[in-house]
């Protein structure tokens, strides 16, 4: 059977790289998406012409009954789910500390931690050997920016890429005897459409001079190190926080 994989803000970025590679490497795609219908639409096209099968799928991540919705949806078209990226994930513009207000604060959280939450508990009930499923693997897109804390900019975002990092530390333990395996990559500066999102399109370029390969880097270079961790070759990666950050 061909192994199926949901990938949460799969429209753009890292998470389409992410949607296509896994395509071409045999994976049945769920492109989930919360409001960019088309761009989403684009990345199954994709795939779909090149001989691969994906569905789009609308759900906002920080709302448990859209996320069980997703699930269902997607092993309607493509079976049980055996692999899960949490990817989705906002920011909002740049700006300090002390001027961030807690309307905003809250409204990263819930979609950046809250998602991942809602995600992971509706794949580890799906997937738990001890509940009938057959195992599978979670990779949960973190940000360097959990390192930095990402000061004058966006220490909010930062903090909710922290408290993934931490959820991510239980969560594998516990479930790793249940048959599922979770890690962490964490992007370094990556070449997408988010840095406009914070009001900066060109922030790469800006900081590519303090990155230590002098770059910054692509999303397809994220998605490759998404991958290796939910195959079979990190069999052994349990809890692992993989950095993919040009050495930042």
């Amino acid at each position: 059977m061909t192994p199926a994989i949901i990938i949460t803000g799969a429209s753009r970025g890292i998470g389409a790289a992410t949607a296509i590679m896994a395509a071409e490497q045999g994976y049945g795609v769920c492109v989930n998406y919360r409001s960019d219908r088309d761009a989403a639409h684009r990345v199954v096209e994709s795939i779909v012409e090149e001989g691969g099968n994906a569905v789009p799928v609308s759900a906002d991540v920080s709302q448990q009954e859209e996320v069980a919705a997703l699930f269902d949806a997607s092993e309607a078209a493509l079976g049980p789910t055996s692999a899960l990226v949490n990817n989705a994930g906002i920011l909002e513009l740049q700006s300090q500390f002390k001027n961030i207000d807690a309307k905003r604060f809250r409204r990263v959280l819930e979609t950046n931690v809250m998602g991942t939450f809602n995600c992971l508990q509706e794949a580890i009930r799906r997937m738990s050997l001890s509940q009938g499923g057959s195992g599978g693997a979670i990779v949960n897109v973190s940000s360097v920016a959990a390192r930095t804390g990402s000061p004058y900019e966006y220490v909010d975002y930062a903090a909710s890429k922290a408290a993934v990092d931490t959820m991510t530390a239980g969560v594998a333990r516990e479930v790793a005897p249940d048959g599922i395996r979770v890690n962490i990559v964490r992007p370094g500066f990556i070449y997408t459409d988010m840095h406009a999102d914070g009001g900066e399109p060109e922030r790469v370029d800006r900081l590519a001079s303090g990155i230590p390969l002098q770059r910054g880097g692509q999303p397809e270079e994220v998605a490759t190190a998404i991958l290796w961790l939910l195959s079979d070759k990190s069999r052994y990666a349990v809890g692992a926080s993989l950095d993919v950050t040009g050495g930042v």
